[in-house]
């Protein structure tokens, strides 16, 4: 009797913990295909600002913000 709830708990642990990674390794990929701020986006917000923007300016900005998530990407893998 005493297996049985034992590897009812084992089997629990690691299905939450298979279950935890999988979500993580799919919302990474999401994420990267669809980027949660795109340059439509920047630009109304840059507009709101009272800025003009000009699309080099956009474009250095959206290139920025992608080095940054590549850099945080690169240093959480290597934790």
């Amino acid at each position: 009797m005493l297996w049985y709830i034992l590897i009812g708990i084992l089997c629990l642990i690691a299905g939450l913990a298979l279950g935890f990674f999988i979500a993580r390794r799919y919302m990474m990929t999401y994420l990267k295909k669809n980027p949660p701020i795109n340059e439509q986006m920047l630009q109304m917000m840059m507009a709101q600002m009272g800025m003009k923007p000009s699309q080099k300016k956009i474009n250095q900005m959206m290139n920025a913000m992608g080095k940054q998530q590549e850099k945080e990407g690169k240093t959480k893998k290597k934790k």
